[in-house]
């Protein structure tokens, strides 16, 4: 039975990057997310690299029994995950009490309780292959987030999470990291419906730099990557910032772009 890396949300972005760099690293890999077509040119283009072609899955993790059914999928190619790498997630930006509750709860779904039962689905096998766990969190963990205030709270619970889980796998040879992307040039903005300040005051990094950053962290056995001088600042000083000023802060950069000042 061979051992695989298994990247979720792998369609586009951090994903889609996180899984040609540990395809080009020597894994083999398991790619989902929702769109088939998407994954089939993943796994032509790291065939074509000379690797083995991925193990394509398309469905859609925020469904019920959507981590089990993933993981039989693997075990019927004959593999057993080693590696988990939990990308897939979306934000919504905007007042929670103006965004539709159904997306919000959605959100929660997919980023909270997805990712939660797809890396307690796959312990087991990790455990035994003494393997580890990426987790894709982002700077908002490391504070709340007024006009984004779910998605900054499903983040935290991604940091929290994975910290805990870091120090409880430990003694068993598990890593686990959590990589906390600031500002990234990908897909998520679209799907985020964002025009926020932060991309202005933070120069977005490429996702092909934060999957490698990421990667050679987790590899390392980091706890927490922060990729990026100035987003590891922010994160470094949330904690030392008045809460009523990050929130003033926070709330600022947000809304900003969304008001139309520009400024």
């Amino acid at each position: 039975m061979r051992m695989v890396t298994l990247v979720t949300g792998a369609s586009g972005g951090i994903g889609l990057e996180l899984a040609r760099a540990f395809a080009a690293g020597g894994d083999d890999v398991v790619v989902t997310a929702r769109s088939q077509e998407a994954l089939s040119r993943l796994a032509d283009e790291i065939e074509a690299a000379g690797r083995t072609r991925p193990i394509a899955v398309a469905l859609d993790l925020a469904e019920a029994g959507a981590a089990d059914r993933l993981l039989d999928a693997v075990g019927r190619e004959g593999a057993q995950v080693r590696r988990l790498v939990n990308n897939a997630g979306f934000g919504l930006n905007g007042d929670a009490a103006s965004l539709p509750r159904a997306e919000q709860v959605a959100m929660v779904d997919l980023n909270v309780r997805a990712l939660t039962d797809l890396t307690l689905a796959a312990l087991p096998s990790i455990v035994a292959l003494k393997g580890g766990v990426l987790n894709v969190a982002s700077t908002a963990a490391f504070q709340p987030g007024p006009g984004m205030a779910v998605y900054y709270a499903t983040k935290s619970f991604v940091l929290s999470f994975s910290e805990a889980l870091a120090y409880e796998l430990a003694p068993s040879g598990v890593t686990v990291t959590a990589l906390c992307p600031g500002p990234t040039s990908t897909g998520f903005q679209e799907r985020a419906r964002l025009d926020s300040a932060l991309f202005d005051v933070i120069r977005p990094m490429d996702a092909a730099e934060v999957a490698r950053y990421g990667r050679q962290a987790f590899l390392r056995g980091d706890r927490v990557a922060v990729p990026g001088l100035m987003n590891r600042i922010m994160a470094g000083t949330a904690g030392l910032t008045p809460r009523a000023l990050s929130l003033a802060v926070i709330s600022r950069l947000q809304s900003k772009r969304r008001s139309g000042s520009g400024a």
